[in-house]
């Protein structure tokens, strides 16, 4: 059975093709056996062999990941938040300046951080990307800490 994924590349005025990118690669080649639909952003990559769309309305957004059994995210913490409190499997890509996907490389520090608590799955190498979609599928997201604690961190990263 495949398993139904959500993309999220947010709407960061930069391009995430590389995400995009991989996931057509996985399915091409056969090693991903999955329903994706992926909101895009401002990514000049458009997906060959998922659905997708640029933006999503506030209705459309939540369904798609109240739909989703994997939301594949970059590390912005609307959809992370967003994904956390529905209890999804959670896996983030951080964006990466050198790919030109961002100014620096904050989100890769929020990856770290949240994967060490285990609420996500963090991929830092695209090549890892397939075997972290198949480990996802037995992955639980610790639910431990309380939600207001941990918005109340992911807030306080985001202003420093």
């Amino acid at each position: 059975m495949a398993l139904k994924i959500f993309v999220s590349v947010g709407t960061h005025p930069q391009q995430f093709d590389r995400l995009l990118r991989e996931l057509d690669v996985l399915l091409g080649m056969g090693k991903l056996k999955a329903t994706i639909f992926a909101q895009t952003g401002n990514s000049s990559y458009k997906p060959k062999l998922f659905g997708s769309k640029k933006f999503l309305g506030e209705q459309a957004y939540n369904k798609s990941i109240a739909d989703s059994e994997l939301i594949i995210s970059h590390g912005g913490a609307g959809t992370i938040i967003n994904a956390l409190r529905r209890g999804k499997k959670l896996i983030v890509v951080p964006r990466l300046e050198r790919f030109g996907e961002h100014t620096n490389d904050h989100q890769m520090d929020l990856a770290k951080a949240l994967e060490s608590q285990g609420k996500c799955l963090a991929v830092y190498d695209m090549v890892k990307l397939g075997q972290t979609i198949q480990k996802a599928k037995a992955f639980k997201p610790s639910i431990a800490s309380n939600r207001e604690k941990l918005v109340s961190r992911i807030k306080s990263f985001l202003k420093d």
